[in-house]
């Protein structure tokens, strides 16, 4: 009889997410400098997925090729994942810090939980608790005054960016929600890895196939690049899948608004940015709604890798279930 698989703690999780919150809090204002310097978001995405795509390849290849097995059966689900999830998300984010503020950016994405929850409620017929609840309103409040909306002129914003930063939201969310079912059969590097191919796949064929990479580039412009490619997309995408696996999807993207305040102390240290009091108030706010997640540390009988143990899987060879 196969021994039944432990998952780790799901405190885990929260770590996970939490080191992903921070590698994207820099890749956001990396992503921004590269725009500057006249880098289109056609542009960013082909060169950030497709060498995410390469470097992951590569990595699992060396670390562990079991990781790269999935089932033909799967292959629609990996591309719908890719194309719908990945490459979206990509897409839309970029674009909308490209026409808005970065902490609108931000601000608009975040809004992910609250889609993932009303997927849940809606769609799974899951029954969100009351702390899980109160820590959506408590944490995408705190995220509005952590990133200054306030003071943001909606009015004054570019309209595309606005709905490219909502479009975001709602890609985020289903790559979230969709990733997790993937992660009930395989391991989230391998359900990351299939879905930066195919996103890297359809990006090569929307924009002339790697056409971003003749361009001419300045040494601290493939820096920055491949900067975005490892530690804004690989690392940080894989980490909040690790933390997916374990505490789910609404409590990871919950767990991610961390992201602006992270932001925030960055710029305060390199920057000499000092936040404003509403702006450490919205900090303290997102920092207790994410304590009151994990008020208790039970492990969730539907979270991914709780469902892969019970079943005796490790790296994943069953079809997903839709």
């Amino acid at each position: 009889m196969m021994p039944r698989v432990v998952p780790k703690s799901p405190r885990w999780g929260y770590c996970y997410v939490m080191v992903a919150a921070l590698l994207w809090a820099v890749s956001g204002s990396s992503a921004k400098f590269l725009f500057h310097q006249g880098i289109s978001p056609f542009q960013l995405v082909q060169l950030r997925i497709t060498l995410a795509a390469v470097c992951l390849f590569i990595w699992l290849f060396l670390k562990n090729k079991s990781l790269l097995s999935i089932s033909r059966d799967d292959l629609i689900y990996f591309l719908i994942l890719g194309v719908c999830g990945m490459a979206a998300v990509q897409f839309t984010y970029l674009f909308a810090i490209s026409k808005i503020q970065v902490a609108a950016a931000i601000l608009l994405q975040y809004m992910a939980p609250i889609f993932i929850a009303l997927f849940s409620v809606i769609f799974v017929k899951e029954k969100l608790k009351k702390s899980t609840l109160a820590a959506i309103v408590i944490a995408t409040t705190g995220c509005w005054l952590v990133v200054g909306a306030y003071n943001l002129n909606v009015l004054s914003m570019n309209i595309l960016g606005i709905f490219s930063g909502i479009a975001s939201a709602i890609a985020f969310a289903w790559y979230s929600v969709h990733g997790e079912y993937g992660m009930r059969k395989y391991n989230p590097w391998t359900v990351l890895f299939y879905a930066i191919m195919f996103a890297a796949l359809v990006w090569n064929v929307l924009h002339p196939p790697l056409e971003a990479f003749f361009h001419a580039h300045s040494l601290l412009e493939w820096w920055w690049i491949f900067y975005i490619a490892i530690f804004g997309t690989v690392l940080p995408f894989g980490l909040y899948l690790e933390g997916v696996n374990l505490i789910r999807a609404t409590r990871a993207s919950i767990t991610g608004m961390l992201e602006p305040i992270t932001a925030g102390v960055l710029s305060y240290i390199f920057l000499n940015e000092v936040m404003e009091p509403l702006q450490l108030a919205g900090g303290v706010l997102v920092i207790f709604a994410i304590i009151l997640l994990q008020l208790r540390q039970e492990f969730d009988d539907k979270a991914p890798a709780m469902i892969r143990a019970g079943k005796g899987i490790t790296t994943g060879q069953p079809k997903v279930d839709k």
